[in-house]
C-alpha cells in the first residue's frame, strides 16, 4: 500500500455500525484506573488516545521495507529535538552538530548540555562531521538545512556512524517523512518540527521522534513523561485530520518551489538560489536519490537588505512571517534575526499552494520594484 492511501486510511475508525469515521479529541487529565497499574490509559501526561491515532499515523510514514518505526509526539519540534538529546547525551559524551544546524538546536546544545558536561564538536554538514566522530555518542544532521539547503548523504554517514559506535539522529522538518524517510537510510532517530508541512495549516506546535529500536523509544517516552513535552489532545487531533491532505499539499507546494525556483535563478536581480530541485546545486544528486520531493522551501539573495525588504514589501501574494510548509506562501529575510550566517539579501521562502502563475506574476512585479 502506498504512503498515500496508508495516510488517508490511518486518519479512520475501526468500522462500527453507528460510529463516526473519525474519532474526536479524547480530553482527559486522568482516566478510570482501578486496581493495579496496567498498560491502558492512566494519566494524560504519559498517554492519549488521540496521540496514539496520530502516532499511528504518522509511524506508518517514517516506516520503510524491512522496519517498522514508531513514534512519540511532542509539544513542539524542540521539544522533540531535547528529547533525543536529553535521552541520549550524559556528562562526558561527544556530540557532533553540523555548524548551520537549526540555530535553535545549536543554542539548546550550547546554552545547556555543554554546561552540563556534554562536548559539543561542530563542522560544515556532510562529509566533514564524519571526521568528528571519533568517540561520539551522538551525530546530529539536518538534511535539506535550513536555511541555506545543505544536502547530507544520510545513508553513508549513517554507515560511517555505525561503524564508530555512533547513534544518528536526522532533522528531517524540512522534507517531512514522506518526502525522505531517515530511518531507512540508517538513521535511529527521525525527528521533525510539525508545525510545518506535516500539519500545514500554520495554526500548530508539535513535533515527533521516530525510531526502529524499542529500547530507544523507551527513553525518549520516559523522557516525555518526565518532563512534561506533550501535546494537547485538541492540536493533536487537528494535526491528524491535517495529515491526511500532506501528499495533495506537498506534491503541490514541492512543485511550486522548483518552479520558482527556476524562475529565480534566471532573474538578474537574483545573486543565487538554493533549492535541491534544480540541478545545479551541489547536492542535487544526492538528494534526487533520498527525497522524493523536494521540499517546499527554496532560498535566494537579492543584492542587500534594502532589495529584500522592497522585494518583500512588493510582493502582493507572499506573506512576510517566519516558519514554512503552510498552504499560502510566506517569506522572511532571514539575516534580520542575527542567527544565521547569511548575507543581508538572502531570502527564506516557502512556496505554498496557489496557482504558480498567480505567484510568477507576483515575484516578476515584486522583483521589477527594486532599483
Amino acid at each position: 500500500m502506498r504512503d498515500e492511501t496508508k495516510i488517508l486510511r490511518a486518519t479512520l475508525t475501526p468500522v462500527k455500525a453507528g460510529e463516526p469515521l473519525h474519532a474526536g479529541p479524547v480530553f482527559a487529565g486522568p482516566f478510570h484506573a482501578p486496581g493495579d497499574p496496567t498498560d491502558t490509559y492512566s494519566y494524560a501526561r504519559s498517554h492519549n488516545p488521540t496521540w496514539t491515532a496520530l502516532e499511528a499515523a504518522i509511524a506508518l510514514l517514517e516506516s520503510g521495507p524491512g522496519h517498522e518505526a514508531q513514534v512519540r509526539v511532542f509539544g513542539s519540534g524542540m521539544a522533540a529535538c531535547a528529547a533525543v538529546f536529553g535521552a541520549v547525551l550524559r556528562p562526558g559524551d561527544v556530540v557532533v552538530l553540523p555548524s548551520n544546524a537549526y540555530f535553535m538546536a545549536r543554542v539548546l546544545v550550547q546554552d545547556y548540555f555543554v554546561a552540563m558536561g556534554v562536548t559539543l564538536r561542530m563542522a560544515p554538514a556532510g562529509a566533514a562531521q564524519a571526521e568528528l566522530m571519533e568517540g561520539a555518542r551522538l551525530l546530529w544532521l539536518e538534511t535539506p538545512s535550513n536555511p541555506t539547503m545543505e544536502i547530507c548523504d544520510i545513508a553513508a554517514l549513517c554507515e560511517a556512524a555505525h561503524e564508530a559506535g555512533v547513534l544518528v539522529a536526522v532533522d528531517n522538518t524540512t522534507a517531512t517523512p514522506l518526502a525522505q524517510k531517515p530511518l531507512s537510510f540508517g538513521a535511529d532517530f527521525s525527528v521533525a518540527s510539525d508545525a510545518k508541512s506535516m500539519s500545514g495549516h500554520s495554526d500548530l506546535l508539535l513535533g515527533h521522534v521516530a525510531v526502529k529500536d524499542a529500547g530507544l523509544l523507551a527513553k525518549i517516552d520516559r523522557w516525555r513523561t518526565m518532563t512534561g513535552g506533550i501535546v494537547g489532545p485538541m492540536e493533536a487531533w487537528l494535526a491528524l485530520r491535517s495529515l491526511a491532505t500532506l501528499p495533495l499539499r506537498l506534491e503541490r507546494s514541492a512543485a511550486n518551489a522548483l518552479a520558482l525556483a527556476t524562475f529565480l535563478d534566471a532573474r538578474r536581480e537574483v545573486e543565487s538560489v538554493l533549492y535541491p530541485g534544480l540541478k545545479t546545486h551541489p547536492g542535487h544528486a544526492i538528494a534526487a536519490g533520498q527525497m522524493r520531493y523536494f521540499g517546499p522551501v527554496l532560498c535566494f539573495t537579492l543584492r542587500d537588505k534594502a532589495a529584500a525588504e522592497t522585494f518583500l514589501t512588493r510582493a502582493k501574494l507572499v506573506t512576510e512571517a517566519t516558519s514554512f510548509g503552510g498552504v499560502t506562501t510566506t517569506a522572511e529575510r532571514r539575516a534580520r534575526w542575527g542567527s544565521d550566517d547569511v548575507p543581508g539579501g538572502f531570502i527564506r521562502m516557502s512556496a505554498g499552494c496557489e496557482a504558480i502563475e498567480d505567484l510568477l506574476e507576483d515575484l516578476e512585479q515584486a522583483l521589477e520594484a527594486i532599483d
